[in-house]
């Protein structure tokens, strides 16, 4: 069963003004030529979320990275023999590539790319937290801080959690979970865990409406309906698959629907076009009725990543993740811990 305490009080976040790279195709095609020569002279290797650009996906998949969700992007940087690792993401993801990499150079586009998650749970707040529940094993989700990260016995990733909690469950252990409060509901609910959900949320999937949503459903009877675990339960419950991004990426492909709505970042739209040609992809609404942008499902944080960034990082060495030696010496033990779960499934 879900626990309730007193909790902490989360901060307000405010998420930054969109602001997406325009470019013109001179600039681009120049742009990302300079960008392939730089990182073979540096021996480089980029990695890329499903919710950047179109732009830093292609590159990353012409230069030989990777573009993936989290814990691919964490398995990918590690395997890989490059002495550089770029980072096209938010904030948690490099310090994640860092942590599991300290003898590599790790730059990203933006330092300032957040995470409406990561900003929710701050470490000395957490760990304040979880000193009042020493009984409970910690849990947290990929995207928070490396020191909160330091905090936990187990790291996951919307693709691994409810695996690893229903193994923590199973030996009878009670959860502390952070930060984010849909995808602890979700995965308590599934698992039947007794969690206790740290308050936090992404500014991106809370912004899905149920309502709104069940509208269109009937609107597109044949469609698929394709949720990420971050959503409200509401939302989730009208769902034909509940995933990650790779695992509704993979729903595309697998399933015989012809039309799919998508509740997740509409970055993900760039790969679901090339891994189902011919489909249909439809934006779950983020807004009511009269709204002027009814699915307008975008991190504002991803969106600071970008190939003048990227090409301006690799010139200077600006943006260079740095995380202290005990920090990264106890955020790797709960990380290194999902990652050999994750082998082993």
């Amino acid at each position: 069963m879900q626990t309730l305490f007193h909790m902490p009080a989360i901060p307000k976040i405010t998420a930054p003004a969109m602001v997406e790279e325009i470019l013109g195709d001179d600039e681009r095609t120049q742009l990302i030529a300079h960008i392939k020569t730089m990182m073979a002279q540096q021996n480089a290797v980029l990695v890329a979320h499903y919710y950047t650009s179109a732009d830093l996906q292609d590159l990353a998949d012409a230069t030989g990275g990777c573009v993936s969700d989290s814990l691919e992007m964490a398995r990918f940087g590690h395997a890989h023999s490059a002495s550089t690792i770029l980072v096209a993401g938010v904030k948690f993801m490099g310090d994640t590539a860092k942590i599991l990499n300290p003898e590599k150079r790790v730059l990203m586009p933006d330092l300032n790319a957040n995470c409406s998650l990561d900003l929710a749970c701050p470490a000395d707040e957490f760990s304040a937290f979880c000193d009042q529940h020493p009984e409970r094993v910690v849990v947290v989700y990929a995207n928070t801080s490396a020191a909160v990260k330091a905090r936990a016995d187990w790291v996951v990733t919307s693709g691994t959690a409810v695996k690893i909690i229903a193994h923590l469950h199973s030996l009878g252990k009670k959860i502390l979970w952070a930060p984010d409060k849909y995808l602890g509901d979700y995965v308590q609910k599934t698992t039947g865990a007794d969690m206790l959900l740290w308050q936090g949320s992404c500014v991106v999937h809370e912004a899905f409406k149920a309502k709104e949503l069940a509208a269109m459903k009937l609107a597109h009877p044949d469609a698929a309906v394709l949720v990420h675990p971050e959503s409200p339960a509401e939302v989730i419950a009208l769902a034909d698959v509940v995933g990650s991004t790779t695992q509704i990426i993979r729903a595309t492909q697998t399933l015989p629907n012809r039309e799919f709505i998508v509740a997740t970042d509409n970055g993900i739209f760039h790969k679901m076009h090339a891994a189902a040609p011919g489909k249909t992809f439809i934006e779950a609404p983020t807004a009511g009725v009269g709204a002027t942008c009814k699915s307008c499902a975008h991190c504002p944080w991803m969106a600071m990543n970008g190939l003048r960034s990227l090409a301006h990082v690799l010139e200077t060495g600006a943006n260079e993740i740095l995380i202290d030696s005990l920090t990264q010496q106890k955020a790797i033990l709960s990380i290194q811990r999902m990652l050999d779960f994750a082998a082993q499934k």
